[in-house]
């Protein structure tokens, strides 16, 4: 009789075991069956230059946590990352989806923008990686499973036979499994900010960009409309050659101005198309079309005090906050190492039936390590050496901002010298001497030289000012952009492993 109620109960514990798997399996397929990839990737963290709207990038806000959430929930990086102990990462990955382009004369900086941060594969791959640190977030604050089982002894003689059935525990101490989800919750939140600078990043690099472009468009119109003063000289020399009031050498030289501008039209019209695929490459769509820019080149930008610039940049860079957590995530390791001698406690209890008497039988067994060799000493001390390298990264990255501002304040200055230069006193000046000179030639007062220089001159001028608006306005774009740039540049995955689980029921 002690024999069936045995079996009986072996089988019940089994069965349960087995159900409760297929009940997973079921549950899990379910989940994964009705995932649909939400549509967008809430950045309320975002500084106000790239707030936007990331349409179709894989993620989205979506509450509260739960069990049937196949995706995690990014909050805002300046927000505490809340503990995530149910939700894990999601079982598909979202695959690309290309936003087509808007199908209208001309494109913005806006369209570009728009469509870098739905297209742009690293912003993707970043995001990706978010979702993969929380899940290692998830996995090393878990339980340890119980473990079931049966034990047979004497069974030989079945006179003397023993059957128990037992089921084992693994309690956690120190704080194991909380400690190891405060240390993953700061590699979570430093992934949110690396993928706030890499919006920057993208940002920055769309801008700077959409303005080079926008210049070489610039200098295409500029020397196609200079082209009809070139024709007309070299009309106006033929026409006073014929007349015997110039010469055969005024004529070769406005064809050769002729020639020359139709060379830098020929020029920039390539300087155009390589810059406008550039600018495509950067927003992650695979081919669009050249169609002509919306925008404006700056002419009036103010003077900034790069002293008090650099201390706002420097606190405000997602960059640089994201080693301010590396400091906090090195740090909550290492009180996470500290702990890990803690000996964990194992708890057995069995029940079953001796054959030899006839009755029942109970077991307890509770078991831990003795901390005698092994003391984890090994890695505090490495995690130690973490946190001070993590600490000497954020004076790098700090020392690496102010460099950085300090080439952008140059290059800043510079073209705001020259763009109000160009704008109030010399193109205004070279446009009166063009007029005068070609006036004083029709009258015959001047030679023709003087009118190839004065030509030549107002050209050139137009050239430089436009040079030089593209540098004021990259320069401006650098530095709403906290100067990151790279938005195409390998992506660092710092989102960790589940390491600290495997630490804490090793033990040993």
């Amino acid at each position: 009789m002690h024999q069936i109620k045995l079996i009986a109960v072996i089988a019940t514990i089994f069965t349960i075991s087995g159900c409760s798997q297929n009940r997973w399996q079921v549950r899990h397929q379910t989940v994964k069956d009705s995932y649909h990839p939400p549509a967008t990737l809430g950045d309320s963290a975002l500084p106000a230059p790239v707030r936007q709207d990331l349409t179709a990038s894989g993620l989205a806000p979506v509450g509260e946590n739960s069990e049937d959430t196949p995706y995690i929930t990014l909050v805002a990086a300046t927000d505490q990352v809340a503990d995530a102990t149910t939700a894990g990462p999601p079982d598909v990955i979202t695959p690309d989806v290309v936003t087509p382009a808007p199908a209208i004369s001309g494109m913005s900086l806006a369209d570009f923008e728009s469509l870098a941060y739905a297209n742009n594969p690293a912003i993707r791959e970043l995001a990706a990686t978010t979702q993969k640190a929380a899940g290692f977030r998830q996995q090393v604050g878990l339980k340890a499973n119980p473990i079931m089982g049966y034990q047979g002894q004497q069974l030989a003689d079945r006179q003397t036979d023993q059957h128990i059935a037992f089921v084992e525990q693994e309690f956690v101490t120190g704080g194991k499994l909380e400690l190891n989800r405060t240390v993953l919750n700061q590699a979570v939140r430093a992934q949110m900010l690396e993928l706030e600078a890499q919006k920057l990043r993208v940002a920055t690099d769309i801008r700077v960009r959409f303005y080079e472009a926008l210049a070489a468009q610039r200098r295409v119109q500029l020397i196609s409309n200079f082209q009809s003063v070139t024709n007309k000289g070299v009309e106006m020399a033929n026409i006073r050659e014929r007349l015997a009031e110039g010469s055969r050498i005024d004529v070769l030289q406005a064809k050769v101005q002729q020639n020359e501008i139709d060379l830098s039209l020929q020029q920039a019209n390539v300087q155009f198309a390589a810059a406008w695929r550039g600018l495509v490459a950067m927003t992650g769509v695979s081919h669009l079309a050249a169609t002509t820019l919306v925008g404006e080149l700056p002419r009036d930008m103010e003077a900034k005090d790069w002293d008090l610039l650099k201390s706002t940049i420097v606190n405000s860079s997602p960059e640089y906050n994201a080693a301010q957590t590396r400091v906090a995530q090195a740090r909550a390791k290492l009180c996470r190492q500290d702990v890990q001698a803690i000996p964990n406690v194992t708890v057995q209890f069995g029940a079953g039936v001796d054959n030899a008497t006839n009755s029942g039988m109970m077991n307890v067994q509770v078991a831990a390590p003795i901390p005698v060799f092994n003391k984890n000493q090994g890695n505090i001390a490495a995690a130690q050496a973490e946190f001070c390298r993590a600490s000497r990264e954020v004076q790098r990255i700090e020392k690496s901002i102010e460099s950085r501002l300090a080439d952008v304040s140059r290059d800043y200055d510079t073209s705001l010298a020259a763009v109000n230069k160009y704008a109030h006193e010399i193109l205004p000046n070279a446009a009166e001497s063009l007029k005068l000179a070609e006036l004083a030639y029709e009258a015959g007062e001047t030679s023709f030289l003087q009118v190839l220089v004065a030509r030549r001159t107002y050209f050139d001028s137009n050239l430089l000012f436009i040079f030089a608006q593209s540098g004021l306005a990259q320069a401006g774009s650098k530095v709403d952009g906290y100067m990151l740039t790279g938005g195409l540049d390998p992506v660092v995955d710092n989102s960790g492993d589940d390491g600290l689980r495997g630490l804490t029921f090793s033990q040993q």
